[in-house]
């Protein structure tokens, strides 16, 4: 079965709000819903939903007019860097389609919604037509308080290159495919950034850190904790465990400590088993592997993991088995 996945991160995090989201995606035929995560310090949610193409694209159609109607970027605020109120949606594929395939998806996906919803659309990472726009990071940099200029400087694939009354309640959406990308938070026993920052700029591959680490630090005001927030973009090159040992050794050279980390979304189950390993290299076990992976990374240090909710694998049997 031809499986695709898409990942949109949604400036919204109020229960009501992203219950109305959550079910625009629920009641699109095809589409599973397959995790939420909201946090109201970032004021965004990332919703994780699969089923086949185009099943996906209605149910991410169903996901953007849904949250045009109930964002409004002129008052929004959150610690989390943002564009736009659907602002990041990138087009994964999980079995039985190519990467490349999914990429036309989302230009297809771009283009409705810049026809549309007359949304300022950029393409990122395999949809990206421009080596400017290939990293997310180099679209969002700015944020929305720096659309009005980047929409001259940096024009957008598709939609409105004038920061009128209807692009400054919607911002700006940054559309693509990409193959399977980890997030997820390292916790800090300190509410300071400052540590955060200086770790996570050890880190990022950008600066000489770790293959394929993304990484920023803020204060998470719901966890009143100090986070070093990392994106894996190829977790068989740098795994979840060898970031987190590397920020534990980071850490303690300021003086404080890396206390455990916060999955945002879902993980592969290959990515978790090889974090047991890690924790626990005489395990073979799935179930033990899972467990060492849970206990060494901490990862219900400011909320319960449940890994029959937050493994990938698992939360797609209900879709395949149908």
């Amino acid at each position: 079965m031809a499986l695709l996945e898409c990942v949109p991160n949604i400036s919204l995090s109020a229960p009501e709000d992203v219950r109305r989201v959550a079910c625009a995606v629920q009641n699109t035929p095809g589409a599973t819903l397959l995790h939420t995560d909201s946090n109201p310090a970032a004021n965004r949610t990332v919703l994780t939903f699969a089923g086949t193409a185009e099943a996906v694209f209605q149910a991410a159609r169903a996901c953007l007019k849904t949250t045009l109607e109930l964002a409004d970027m002129r008052l929004h605020r959150g610690a989390h860097p943002r564009l736009g109120a659907l602002d990041v949606c990138p087009f994964v594929p999980v079995s039985g389609i190519t990467l490349q395939e999914a990429a036309r998806l989302a230009v297809r996906f771009g283009q409705l919604a810049a026809q549309e919803f007359n949304v300022p659309v950029y393409l990122y990472e395999a949809a990206a037509r421009r080596a400017q726009t290939r990293n997310l990071a180099d679209v969002r940099r700015g944020e929305y308080e720096s659309l009005p200029q980047k929409l001259q400087t940096l024009p957008p694939d598709f939609g409105p290159r004038v920061f009128n009354a209807g692009v400054a309640k919607t911002g700006a959406c940054v559309i693509g495919a990409r193959p399977f990308l980890i997030a997820f938070n390292i916790n800090l026993n300190t509410q300071d950034p400052a540590p955060a920052k200086k770790i996570a700029a050890v880190l990022r591959e950008k600066n000489g850190g770790l293959i394929a680490v993304k990484a920023i630090g803020w204060y998470m005001e719901n966890f009143r904790r100090a986070q070093i927030s990392c994106n894996l973009t190829d977790f068989t090159q740098t795994g979840p465990a060898q970031v987190f040992a590397a920020a534990q050794k980071e850490a303690q050279k300021l003086g404080f400590m890396a206390t455990g980390c916060e999955l945002v979304g879902l993980i592969p189950l290959q990515a978790l088993l090889a974090a047991g390993r890690f924790y626990a290299p005489e395990q073979t076990d799935e179930t033990a592997l899972i467990r060492a992976a849970v206990n060494g990374l901490s990862l219900s240090d400011v909320k319960p993991f449940n890994p029959h909710e937050q493994i990938l694998e698992y939360r797609l049997k209900a879709l395949t088995a149908r």
